[in-house]
Order: structure tokens, then sequence, then C-alpha cells
């Protein structure tokens, strides 16, 4: 108990503005008492006006004791590439939602007398999960729980709340750029004490104990006020409601130069950030408007809504349309952004151009040192092994390290903690760096305006002349939605078969180099993972990559990297699809795409 109010004087009281004294003589626990018939008198603390002293009272709870609720497994609780999603009515199911977390209970021994941080993206049944999760926690032994107002976290938001109060993990819920509502989807996903997502060892030991589950606990309790900063006590643990977005914005402000954001800002520039009605709205209201002095209303679709006002939230050219047209024609947007569902992806663009995510984590690496958090420099940068090679160009020029590894951001968490590299960053609009152990939308959003603001050049100026000095790697993905799962898995498992005999042949008049099913070895901890996509690539640099998705929840999703590198200036400007035309028929052809898929095109291009 002693940890428990000491905790809350370190941290509580700064939120809420209340003396240390003050919050631990309104702690109302009798010790003495055995978890089991402890009457829970729970202390309710409101933020004061500043200057003013808090009002204090306590709100009698009913008695409330521990409950083991016997359970089944569930044979389909394997995380994927970021968690565990299905849709909505799936974790509404009986048991459904409990058993895995009970599983990271049972598995995460560490949570046990710990403190845990819990958020979401708010989407439909992100309150009602954070109140099961709270309940089980505090039959699990967990000595403290913070959760963001309102239920409200960023994953990258929730990443830097871990590492500062140095908690043992967090539970975050969301399904990302899926989409929300009722008839929408819903994920759990548990990080670790460094802030980033749960490794494969951890993931691997929470599905096994989903297989074997018979029982989990929880108690008997009301609803506890998620949107009011305040302190609860709930049979003995601690929760704080804390403010969702403050210690998000100050990393920020540590990262970038915000003076002269404010300059470029306050000129003749034009912008709008697209939060897509998802939960990077309250922080880029707070930072982009309240401290960077952005217009009001730069911040489109900022409200965070349980079904994302019944839009996709992925910023891409598909999903973000709105935001799209705002940047086309002479009087285009100077600069717009987007982020998705909870907050870890983005996309760039400028006047009449995207800025594909592959030249970004490109372009942020080659001018690492306009940032204050990277003056001297980076040590190395990691791409996801479908990101574009435009990185590896980059290192390679500047001397540093560069890594490619599998899909998925818990692949960077190794490298990030030995300090071998800075930044990182996937082709699906993830960019970020170690500040926090997630990808991170905001920040990729901050760092281009600070890039803006100190180079006094357009984006598509940037973008093409980094493209004169590296070469420019035209690069698209081809998805296929929701198709038979089986025609997709045949797909690959021919394609497998036919990879040996593939180097030194010609397709369509391009020579294959290598072909292979890409495999990573860990250099830090030397794990091994397998069977993380399958590689075709021709000399040149050009290459083709096929990828079946962990992130979808209905049926399957087959994803097609197309990239052709082109090292001369006069040949950089044609249009994506034509430069790459060649390559996406010899994709269709060698992987028999419309036979297995039963697509004539894919459903969406980026």
């Amino acid at each position: 108990m002693a940890d428990i109010v000491a905790s809350c004087a370190a941290a509580s009281c700064r939120t809420l503005q209340m003396p240390a004294a003050d919050c631990l003589d309104s702690l109302k626990i009798d010790p003495v008492m055995s978890p089991t018939e402890n009457v829970v008198a729970t202390t309710r603390h409101q933020a004061p006006a500043y200057g003013e002293m808090p009002e204090i009272f306590i709100m009698d709870r009913p008695q409330m004791t521990y409950q083991t609720i016997q359970t089944t497994p569930f044979d389909d609780q394997k995380p994927g590439t970021s968690g565990l999603r299905k849709q909505v009515g799936v974790f509404q199911g009986e048991h459904y939602l409990e058993n895995f977390v009970q599983s990271i209970f049972d598995t995460q021994e560490a949570l046990r007398g710990g403190t845990l941080v819990v958020g979401g993206d708010g989407r439909f049944y992100n309150r009602q999960a954070i109140q099961v999760i709270l309940r089980m926690a505090a039959a699990n032994g967990v000595a403290r729980c913070l959760v963001g107002r309102g239920g409200i976290l960023s994953t990258p938001a929730t990443s830097c709340v871990i590492r500062k109060y140095q908690t043992q993990g967090g539970i975050i819920l969301s399904a990302s750029h899926n989409p929300g509502g009722p008839n929408g989807d819903f994920g759990i996903k548990f990080n670790t004490a460094s802030g980033g997502p749960a490794p494969e060892k951890v993931t691997e030991a929470i599905f096994e104990r989903t297989k074997e589950i018979t029982e989990y606990k929880t108690i008997d309790s009301e609803d506890i006020d998620l949107d009011t900063l305040e302190c609860f006590t709930l049979e003995g643990m601690h929760v704080e409601i804390i403010d969702s977005v403050a210690d998000y914005a100050e990393l920020m402000a540590e990262q970038f130069d915000f003076d002269a954001i404010r300059e470029l800002i306050a000129g003749d520039f034009h912008m709008s950030f697209d939060a897509m009605h998802a939960v990077t709205g309250p922080y880029a209201r707070e930072i982009l408007e309240n401290r960077l002095g952005a217009p009001s209303g730069t911040v489109m679709n900022g409200i965070p809504l349980e079904d994302f006002g019944g839009g996709h939230p992925d910023p891409n050219l598909a999903h973000a349309k709105e935001l799209v047209a705002k940047t086309l024609g002479d009087n285009g947007l100077d600069f717009a952004a987007a982020s998705d569902g909870d907050g870890d992806r983005n996309m760039i663009l400028g006047k009449n151009i995207f800025v594909t995510p592959s030249d970004s984590l490109a372009i942020l690496a080659a001018n690492a040192t306009v940032f204050p958090a990277y003056k001297d420099g980076i040590p190395g940068v990691a791409r996801s092994m479908p990101t574009s090679q435009a990185a590896d160009r980059v290192a390679e020029k500047l001397g540093i390290e560069c890594f490619e590894t599998p899909t998925g951001w818990k692949f960077f968490g190794n490298l990030l903690d030995a300090g071998r590299i800075a930044f990182c960053g996937e082709e699906s609009f993830g960019t970020g760096s170690n500040h926090v152990r997630e990808k991170d939308g905001l920040w990729a959003v901050l760092a281009w305006l600070n890039l803006l603001a100190v180079r006094r050049e357009s984006v598509a100026e940037i973008v093409t002349g980094h493209w004169a000095e590296f070469g420019r790697n035209y690069y698209s993905r081809h998805d296929y939605e929701g198709v038979d799962k089986a025609g997709a898995d045949t797909l690959m498992n021919e394609l497998r078969g036919s990879l040996d005999d593939l180097p030194g042949h010609e397709l369509g008049g391009l020579k294959v180099s290598y072909a292979d099913d890409f495999s990573y070895t860990d250099p830090i901890d030397e794990s091994v993972s397998y069977n993380q996509g399958i590689r075709i690539g021709f000399e040149g640099g050009s290459r083709v990559v096929f990828r079946l998705s962990g992130t979808g929840t209905v049926g399957a999703t087959l994803r097609v990297y197309i990239e052709a590198f082109e090292p001369d200036p006069a040949k950089q400007q044609s249009e994506t699809q034509e430069a790459l035309a060649e390559l996406i028929g010899i994709a269709g052809e060698i992987a028999h795409i419309v036979k297995f898929t039963g697509r004539m095109e894919p459903d969406v291009i980026t």
C-alpha cells in the first residue's frame, strides 16, 4: 500500500494540482481488512481551479468480492502483427475479452503489484472493455492503473506514459485503421515495460495460455467515471484518470523546434490535418492549434467518434479524399497530413504531391540533424521488409546501419533499445523514432513541419531534391481485401514452391537475381522469424513482394508490393502506376492473382 500512496503523490497530484499530503490523507483504505472483506470507500478528487484547494469527498461503494468465473478456451485468440483483432460482436461474446485479458495477467507476472496503463482509440466498445479490464486488474493484484480520460490514449501516447512513469506495461484497445462502430472491428494488445508492442515470445506465451484457460478473476463493482481527472481506489487498486494529451505534448516539444514551426505557421503557410474522427484529434488540436498557433479549424474531423463518423480511419489516398482534394491545384494547401484510428500512422501531402511512407522515412533520416533531438545525427535506420529500399540508400551515404525487419513494429524494439537505430518505418504509413516504442503519426507530421520550417522549401522541392541526390524508388502497394483465405493460402504456397527455380530466369524482360521467403534473425536476441513474405528481386534493384496481412478480421488480405529504382533525374517524374506497369503485370502473372482471388484488380492502391 505504501507504494500505491507514493505513486499517487508522485503522479496524480501533479495532474490534479493537489498537494501530496491532501492526496495521501484522502485515500480511505483499511489495510487490516482482507481483500474479500474490504468495503471500498472510493475517494474522488475533483480537479480544482488553479490556486484553490480541492474539494474532497468520499463516495461509498457496495461491498465487493473477488469472483472466479469458469470458462473454456477459444481457438482463435492468436495475436497478429499488432495484437488480437476481431469484429466487435466477437469481443462482446461471453468470456471472449475476459479470456484474453486473464491470459495477459497469467503470463505477465510483473503486473502483480505493478502499474498498468489502459486506454484506447475511442472506438465502439472501448469504454465497456476498459471497465472489464479494471475489474480484472483489481482481482489479479495490479496495484495501480493509469487510464486516459474518456478512455482515450493514442498508441504512441500510451508508449510515452509507460516509459515516462516506468510502468510494468499497458493494454491498448484498438483495431488501428480498421473501421469502427457496432458492426466494425475491435482489438486489444499488450505493450511491455519498454513501451513497445509485446515481442513474439510474449505474444506466444499469451496465446498458449488462451488455449488452456479454465477460469478468470474479476470483481463485482460499479463502473468508474472515466471522464473526470480523479483518483479512485478499487478493491485496494489505485486508479488514476490522467490527462490523455499533456505528457505526449511535452515530449513533442522536446523533440522539435516549436519556435521555428510557430514562425512557419504564422507566415504565408496554409495547412490542414485530418484526424478522421479518431484518437489523434485532441492531440492535434492541443499541439497544432493551441501550442503552435495554427488557425482554429486546421484540425478537421477532430472529435473522436465511436464509429469514426462512418468513415474508414486509414490515412491513405483512398480514404482521405477530402483532404487530398485540398492539396490539388494552384491554390492547394502547402501541407496536409492525416492520422489513423489509434494515432500511430500518418499520411504526408504537399501541394500537388503525395509523399510515400517509404520516401518519408528516407527523407527524414537524410535530414535528421535538423531536429533538435537528433542534432548530432542518428546511429541507424530500420524499415520493414516490404517498405521500399529508399532508406537503404540514405544509410549507405551517411555511413550508418540499416536493418530490414519483418512487418510489425515490435521487430524494431530490440534495435531501438540497443541504440542501433533511431528512426524506423513501414510502408503501411508508419514512421517513428526512439522517443517512444511505437510508430507515431503526429511525430511524423511535426517532423515534416520542422523540416519545412528550416529548409524553407516546399514539400515537392524537398522530395524531388531527395530523388535527384539518392535516386527515386517508384513504389506502390496493391491490396486485395477480404479474399477467400483458402485461395490466398494456395497462392502463397504455390509461389513458395516456385522460388528455387526463379533466380537467373527472365520475367517480362527482367532478370531475377533472387527469390526467397523472407526470414529474419534479430541481431540483438538472435530470435528467428520465418515466412515473413515472398520476395522476388530483379537486377537493377526492382522487386515485387507478396504477403498476407495480419491486420484484417474478415477473409484474407493479399498485399502486393511493387518497386522499381530509377537513378536518372530525367526519368523521375513519371506517374507511379505507369512507371511500374511492367512489374505489376509480372506480379499478377507469376502469382496467378486473378485465378486464386477472383479479383481482376486490387481494392486499394497506395
